[in-house]
C-alpha cells in the first residue's frame, strides 16, 4: 500500500517495545493492506505483575497507547498475540518472509495439541469450560489467549472451582496459573471435595456481602447547578429525552468516547434522577489524590477489573437492589476513533437477573473535545440523547447487550453530530 512506503517498521517496533514491558518480542508487517503486529508477550512479567487479562493489557497499554502517538499511516490496525517466539534467522533477526505462515500455524497451535484423559477434576473443569467457550480445550490451552475466556467468564470459573472442590481462588493466584493443565493440577491439590455443582448468575449475584452505600447527592447536586450551565455554554451541550426515565430504578448505559463523558453526564442528568444515581467507576482511572476526594464525596462504586472482580460485580448490584439507578458504560474503554466498541454484557447481565430496564444514551462530541491523549477540552458540539428504556424480559444476556449497541448506534445514524 502506497502510503505505507514510507513507514520506518523497526522505529514502530522499538517504540511498541519501549512503552510496555510486557511485550517481549513484536514484528510489523504490511497485511491485509495495513499494519499489523504479531505480539510475543513477555508472560514471566504478566505473571508477575499478576496480570489476568493479558489482551486487555497489550491492546490498551501497548497498541493503543503508541496509536494515540503517531499519524493514521503509521497506526497499527490489527494485531495478535503467539504464544512461541517470533520465527528467526541464524543471525536472529526475524524471519518476514515466514511470518504469515508462522501466522497461521499459531492460531491452529493449540486446536491441534493431541488432549490426553485426566482425571475427575480436569474433566469437570473441561465441561464446565465448554459452556463459556467453543474453542476447543487441551491440557496446553492458555485461558485467555486460547480459549478466550473474559472477566465475567473468571468469575464464573472461580465460582465454580470453590463451590465444587472446596477451592478459593483469587485473581493474584489465577494470574500464576493460567494454562488449563497448572490450574487443574493446582485444584487438585488443593481439594477438599468433589462435588460438582451448577454455576448461574442469579446464584452469585444473590450472594450475601459487606458492603454499604455512601449516599450523598448534595454534592452531586451542588455540582450539577454550577457545571451545567458551564457545559451548556462551552460545549453548546443539548439534552434531550428526560422524559425516559422509567420510573422503577434502571440501569443508565452512555456511549463512551473520552475521559469527559462522565462528569458531563453527571451534569446532565435531572435533578430527580442525579439524586437517586450511582455510577460504576474504574479504579485504575481514578486512583489518584484529586479523583479519590471526587469519588469520596459522591455517589460512586470503585471496581477493579484485576482484583476482586466477584465481589466487585456484586457491588454493583446493591444500588439497583435498593432502588437507585446505576451509571455503566457498556464499552468499558473510551473509543479511540468515534466508532462503538463491543458492549460489554455485564450490564446485561445485571439488567436480566434483577429485572431492571436499560436507558441507552447516546453521548456524542466529546470525542472531538478530548479524544484519548489529551488533557483538556477544546469547545466542540456535545449532545446527550436518553433513548426508550429497555427492558430485558425475554431476552438472552448477548442479545440485550447487543439491543442498547443497536438503539446507540442507530440513533448516531440517523440525528449524526459529525457528518
Amino acid at each position: 500500500m502506497n502510503s505505507h512506503k514510507e513507514v520506518n517498521i523497526p522505529k514502530i517496533e522499538q517504540s511498541i517495545l519501549k512503552i510496555s514491558n510486557v511485550v517481549k518480542e513484536v514484528t510489523v508487517f504490511i497485511h491485509d493492506n495495513h499494519l499489523f503486529a504479531l505480539i510475543y508477550p513477555d508472560f514471566q512479567e504478566a505473571k508477575n505483575r499478576k496480570i489476568i487479562r493479558l489482551e486487555n493489557e497489550i491492546r490498551w497499554y501497548a497498541i493503543e497507547l503508541y496509536n494515540m502517538k503517531v499519524k493514521n499511516d503509521q497506526k497499527i490496525k490489527g494485531y495478535q498475540i503467539v504464544q512461541t517466539p517470533l520465527p528467526k534467522d541464524a543471525k536472529g533477526e526475524v524471519e518476514r518472509s515466514e511470518l504469515e505462515k508462522f501466522m497461521k500455524e499459531q492460531a491452529l497451535l493449540c486446536g491441534n495439541v493431541e488432549d490426553k484423559p485426566k482425571d475427575k477434576v480436569y474433566q469437570s473443569i473441561k465441561n464446565f469450560l465448554s459452556t463459556l467457550t467453543i474453542e476447543p480445550i487441551t491440557a496446553a490451552s492458555h485461558l485467555e489467549l486460547d480459549l478466550h475466556l473474559d472477566s465475567l467468564n473468571y468469575i464464573e470459573l472461580f465460582t465454580f472451582i470453590e463451590k465444587s472442590f472446596g477451592v478459593p481462588i483469587n485473581e493474584a493466584q489465577f494470574s500464576q496459573m493460567m494454562i488449563m493443565d497448572v490450574l487443574c493440577h493446582y485444584v487438585n491439590e488443593k481439594k477438599q471435595k468433589i462435588t460438582i455443582t451448577d454455576i448461574n448468575w442469579k446464584t452469585i449475584l444473590s450472594e450475601k456481602i459487606s458492603f454499604d452505600l455512601v449516599y450523598f447527592p448534595l454534592f452531586s447536586m451542588l455540582y450539577k447547578t454550577l457545571f451545567f450551565p458551564l457545559y451548556k455554554l462551552y460545549f453548546s451541550l443539548k439534552v434531550s429525552g428526560s422524559e425516559n426515565f422509567p420510573e422503577q430504578p434502571c440501569i443508565i448505559a452512555p456511549s463512551h468516547q473520552s475521559m469527559l463523558d462522565g462528569f458531563i453526564l453527571a451534569a446532565a442528568l435531572p435533578y430527580d434522577v442525579l439524586k437517586k444515581t450511582f455510577f460504576l467507576a474504574f479504579q485504575v482511572v481514578f486512583d489518584t489524590k484529586i479523583m479519590r476526594l471526587i469519588i469520596q464525596n459522591s455517589q460512586n462504586i470503585l471496581i477493579d477489573v484485576n482484583k476482586d472482580l466477584k465481589i466487585s460485580m456484586q457491588k454493583s448490584t446493591v444500588p439497583l437492589k435498593n432502588g437507585q439507578n446505576l451509571v455503566i458504560f457498556p464499552e468499558g474503554a473510551r473509543s479511540r476513533d468515534r466508532e462503538l466498541l463491543e458492549f460489554k454484557k455485564f450490564f446485561a447481565i445485571l439488567s436480566i437477573e434483577l429485572d431492571i430496564p436499560v436507558v441507552p444514551v447516546v453521548l456524542d462530541g466529546t470525542f472531538e473535545s478530548m479524544p484519548a491523549g489529551k488533557l483538556f477540552p477544546r469547545p466542540s458540539r456535545v449532545i446527550i440523547k436518553y433513548l426508550d428504556p429497555i427492558y430485558p424480559k425475554g431476552l438472552s444476556y448477548d442479545e440485550l447487550a447487543a439491543k442498547v449497541k443497536e438503539a446507540i448506534h442507530e440513533e448516531m445514524i440517523r440525528d449524526p453530530l459529525h457528518n
